[in-house]
Parts: structure tokens; sequence; C-alpha cells
């Protein structure tokens, strides 16, 4: 990696803080059916129309959610995928040590290595540099992820796209996860719902 990069380490409570700018849902923000608007300190994009914008546990919220989307199931697949946006405050170590750490919540497909299924992109978003890992293989899903003792559910065929999106009021992480072909299927438009941002 060429570049120091701010990094999402899901757990380090003392380094959570509010967001710098209010994420209530003014008027023409909210889910009209046209997509949503989000705000990245001073940048902004629309979501996708299809997205459907959900309300965040408290629980979660304190964690350094701030917004949480579903984006709808394609094909066969029983599950929808899901999309989560967070901000924290301060560095949490290099982007290697993170995209390792994102590498370990999956098992590769028989017969590859996991860096056979990962890749790293580092892009600019205007100015804004950003950083865009994918992985695929088979999920291990943990429904309490912040607890060592939690139960780990296998999902095959998942697919995740972590970034590093980091604006000058930043840095912002999102999360997109589910099955494969539903990422596929949501893919161009959340490249295209991040390249928006302005």
């Amino acid at each position: 990696m060429k570049h120091a990069w701010w990094v999402l380490l899901l757990g380090c409570g003392a380094l959570l803080v509010a967001s710098p700018v209010s994420v209530s849902r003014a008027e023409d923000k909210k889910d009209d059916g046209k997509g949503v608007v989000i705000e990245f300190g001073e940048l902004k994009s629309k979501t996708p129309a299809d997205w459907k914008e959900q309300e965040i546990p408290e629980k979660a919220r304190g964690l350094g959610r701030i917004y949480q989307f579903t984006l709808p199931k394609k094909g066969e697949d029983k599950d929808d995928a899901e999309l989560f946006v967070f901000y924290f405050k301060g560095s949490g170590g290099d982007a290697k040590s993170n995209i390792d750490r994102w590498k370990g919540m999956f098992n590769p497909p028989e017969g590859k290595k996991i860096d056979d299924v990962a890749k790293t992109t580092e892009m600019k978003v205007g100015d804004v540099p950003v950083t865009y890992f994918e992985i695929e293989g088979t999920y291990k899903f943990k429904a309490a992820p912040f607890d060592p003792k939690a139960e780990v559910t296998l999902k095959p065929n998942y697919k995740m796209i972590n970034v590093i999106f980091d604006c000058p009021k930043g840095p912002y992480f999102i999360r997109m996860v589910g099955p494969a072909k539903t990422m596929d299927e949501h893919k161009k438009g959340f490249d295209g719902w991040l390249k928006a941002f302005k």
C-alpha cells in the first residue's frame, strides 16, 4: 500500500465519537422510493431507488453505525444483501492489518487460497482517497460480531465489499455483504453511488 489509510476496527469503542454532520432525515432525505441522500461530511450522493433504509438498533448506533440498508435479493438467493455505513474518529492501524482481519471473515472456496478471492483497489472519488476491498467465499457470519464467544454461521457463496472513504471530515466506512448473485446484481448501482459523491 502506498498510503496510510484511516481504517475501521469494529469493537474499538474508545475511538467512537458522534458524526460531525447530522444524520437526521430532512424531508428531502427520506426514502420516497427514489433513493436516500447520504452525507459524508460535506459530500452527498443519492442511493439507488431499490435500497431500503432500515432503522438502526440503538446498540448498533452506539457502535458507530449511522446508516443501514437492505438490498433486495436476486435470482434464487434466499437472503437480501445488507449495507452499513460507519463513522469513527481516529486511526485503527494500517490498511494491511485491517485487510487481513477482513480476510479472516471468509473461508475461500475449495481449491483456492484467500488471496485468490480477495482484491484491494486504491482510487479516488473526486479528490477523496478511497480504499475498495472485495472478497468472496464462505462468510463466517456472527449475529453478535463483537462477542468472541458468539456462534458462527457459515454462509457459502457470499461476497463482501468494504470501503474506506477518506473525505476531509471523515473517514467513513462502508460494508456491503450478501449472497453472490445478489451482490453481483447490486454492484453496478453501488459503484455508481460511490462515484457520484460530490
